[in-house]
């Protein structure tokens, strides 16, 4: 049986270094967060909300440290899909309404951009994380041994790296129409009572939007092909609610901060599928 000692040696050194740059993400993550809410002009509530939900990027990256030293075959989109949203997340905070940023906050934005960079190159071009990132999600398993959890390949045909990275990335349109939503929602209490409705349905948008990608995603892993065109047109409607949503309540600001996120999730979405469907055809 193995030690825990021996299984670290047997880690490869690009796990060893992904697992380093990982946790110098997550420690700038905060860094330039707090930098930001230092230096920024308006401390109100929607600067809190939006940096509470960046600085949550944080806790995803130790998450993924997690994943890539159980060698789990998620840590290549969940890493993607981290990077990409944890970029735009802080991109949006430094950018101030008026003026030009200020020059900490750009720095180290541009840090935080590099780091993200270098995770995504080494998840997806670095050959020994290639074979390291092979383990499957431990489950409940019964066999003549008896009752264990561990690692085991799942029943159905394995889902293609396309479809894993459309699944992680439509599970952030909840969180991405939540957090603008939020944001009107306290706006909306400053003088703008007539858009109370519209801010109410946009938080109960957004906790449709998390169960419907719950449901789709949970077809698209049994190679439902109908799951995915489903998954298309919620991608669609997610944008077609959101989007007037916030050039309405939060004008072309929040639109800009708040959209481009969820465009950027909805592109990975749709052409993570397509990719799927053109490489490996799943079943109708």
């Amino acid at each position: 049986m193995r030690t825990a000692a021996e299984t670290e040696v047997r880690r490869p050194s690009a796990v060893r270094a992904l697992t380093t740059l990982l946790a110098v993400t997550a420690a700038a993550t905060v860094v330039v967060e707090v930098l930001n809410w230092w230096y920024a002009p308006e401390q109100g509530f929607g600067l809190a909300v939006r940096t509470g939900w960046a600085m949550l990027r944080s806790f995803g990256f130790l998450l993924l440290i997690g994943h890539v030293r159980r060698g789990r075959t998620v840590a290549r989109p969940f890493g993607l899909i981290l990077a990409v949203t944890t970029v735009f997340a802080v991109g949006q905070l430094i950018v101030p309404r008026q003026g030009v940023p200020p020059l900490p906050g750009v720095l180290g934005f541009a840090l935080l951009t590099a780091l993200c960079i270098a995770v995504v190159w080494l998840l997806y071009r670095s050959p020994a994380l290639a074979d390291h990132l092979v383990r499957h999600r431990p489950r409940l398993v019964i066999d003549r041994s008896g009752i264990s959890w561990r690692g085991t390949p799942p029943s159905r045909p394995e889902a293609s790296a396309w479809l894993l990275t459309s699944r992680v990335a439509a599970f952030t349109y909840g969180p991405l129409m939540l957090v603008p939503a939020l944001v009107a929602s306290a706006a909306t209490l400053d003088g703008r009572l007539l858009a109370v409705p519209a801010a109410l349905f946009w938080l109960g948008a957004g906790i449709a939007a998390t169960y419907l990608v719950l449901f789709c995603t949970a077809f698209l892993m049994r190679g439902r092909r109908w799951a995915g065109t489903l998954l298309i047109v919620v991608t669609a409607a997610v944008l077609a609610v959101d989007l007037p949503l916030c050039w309405w309540l939060l004008g072309v600001d929040g639109l800009v901060r708040d959209g481009a996120p969820l465009v950027a999730a909805a592109v990975l979405v749709v052409y993570g599928i397509r990719r799927a469907a053109r490489t490996a055809p799943v079943a109708g």
